[in-house]
């Protein structure tokens, strides 16, 4: 029986060097492209005929505008108003690859670590730049909190900084161990229904059991396929409110 392991392996589709610098097209730039396409049609093609009374296509395309702009406005504020179209592209995309992973035969891009911590990268490094740019060295007043006494300082900023430099690597393992995870529970009890399915009648119907156990599991799955694309975004517009308002 294939290792659970088995399903994160990269094939790839067009074999490049660069350099010295491996770019093949692999399944992950399949999967990222595919998913870039679906939602583009998803959005033009709910928006293009656009009505007073929606259709249920106009209606679910306003309410992921609606949700994504209210989760900007409650932890950014006002200000964050210029990072929406950011922060709505980052919630879909890696919604759209979660999701993807969960077809028959599929492949996960968010359960490699490295592609999760490309992306917390470029969040991370984004922010920084955002508030040096709007506020000069005055952005080092995040580590500095208000309210600390002077004997502590020095050790709540240690503490500060370190946190702030481990946020790329928060963000990026707890989206892979979530989704790699739930995949290989997943690839388990598969595994457990065709071995016991093999062993005849009496195996057959034991096999009902972790047959359910799969469907709870799939349905959990697509659970955390949204709630970790929206603490990858509601995190991401938290960076953003430090990065507006360093000395709060």
């Amino acid at each position: 029986m294939a290792s659970p392991i088995e399903q994160f392996n990269v094939d790839k589709y067009i074999e490049l060097e660069v350099a010295g610098v491996d770019v093949s097209f692999t399944i992950l730039s399949m999967l990222m492209v595919l998913v870039t396409l679906a939602l583009t049609v998803f959005f033009l093609g709910g928006t293009r005929k656009s009505q007073l009374v929606p259709s249920r296509w106009q209606l679910v395309v306003e309410m992921s505008y609606t949700f994504i702009a209210n989760l900007v406005k409650e932890n950014v504020g006002r200000e964050g108003k210029s990072y929406f179209p950011f922060v709505f592209t980052l919630f879909f995309f890696i919604l759209g690859l979660n999701l993807a992973g969960m077809i028959p035969y599929s492949f996960t891009v968010t359960s490699h670590l490295a592609f999760n911590l490309a992306i917390a990268m470029f969040v991370f490094l984004g922010v920084t730049v955002i508030g040096f740019v709007k506020h000069g060295f005055g952005y080092l007043k995040l580590f500095l909190p208000s309210g600390v006494p002077g004997w502590m300082m020095p050790l709540v900023v240690v503490i500060e900084i370190i946190s702030y430099f481990i946020r790329p690597i928060s963000l990026s393992v707890r989206l892979f161990a979530n989704m790699m995870a739930g995949h290989i529970m997943m690839k388990v009890f598969a595994g457990f229904i065709i071995s016991m399915g093999a062993a005849g009648v009496v195996g057959a119907v034991a096999a009902i059991a972790p047959f359910t156990i799969n469907v709870l599991l799939t349905g959990l799955e697509i659970l955390i396929a949204f709630l970790q694309a929206y603490v990858f975004a509601i995190l991401t517009c938290i960076y953003l409110n430090d990065a507006m308002h360093p000395s709060h």
